[in-house]
């Protein structure tokens, strides 16, 4: 098994699930003693890149921030977990140029079900012209073309999702097994 880190990066509109897939997988892997790190495109918004606006000059600065610092943590064995809109292909192949292991997380919802599912309102707000640039109304989403999992979140289960990628992880050797905890009596 390999023990150097890796970018997991998960792409999709807000509302697809790429947060709860993400801290899925980010507390099965802490379960299993991987070193992890979760960035959320939202804390990263209000922490690392605050005055960043969203044209696509700025959500491209986004995503390199984002990608360095994903890459600065998988160089130091940790599994860095992204959990972003990223909604340019573009930009999410300058950071998969950035490392030797990053796996593209395609998130895929429709986008009825991502407005269904919106608790903060973004949609309607974005439909009533009071929220511009908002990707996936006006403001482009491009899918991935190659994506190494993807997850249909509008037919599967979180902890489905979650057990695809985590499947995955395990197929290439990239995190250790399941513990086995045996009993004796």
């Amino acid at each position: 098994m390999s023990n150097t880190g890796l970018i997991l990066w998960l792409t999709g509109l807000s509302g697809s699930g790429k947060t709860t897939i993400a801290k899925g997988v980010e507390a099965e892997l802490k379960a299993r003693y991987c070193l992890v790190e979760l960035l959320d495109g939202d804390a990263i918004r209000t922490n690392l890149s605050k005055g960043l606006g969203y044209s696509r000059s700025d959500r491209d600065t986004n995503i390199r921030r984002i990608g360095f610092v994903a890459n600065l943590l998988s160089r130091n064995e940790v599994v860095a977990i992204v959990a972003a809109i990223s909604p340019y292909r573009s930009a999410r192949e300058e950071v998969r140029q950035m490392t030797d292991k990053f796996i593209e997380v395609y998130v895929n919802a429709p986008l009825e079900i991502c407005e269904e599912r919106d608790d903060k309102g973004l949609y309607a707000m974005a439909r009533a012209g009071e929220l511009r640039a908002f990707t996936g109304i006006d403001d482009p989403y491009e899918e991935p073309t190659n994506p190494e999992i993807i997850c249909q979140t509008s037919q599967e289960t979180p902890q489905e999702s979650i057990a695809k990628v985590i499947e995955y992880l395990e197929k290439l050797e990239y995190i250790p097994p399941k513990p086995q905890i045996e009993y004796s009596i």
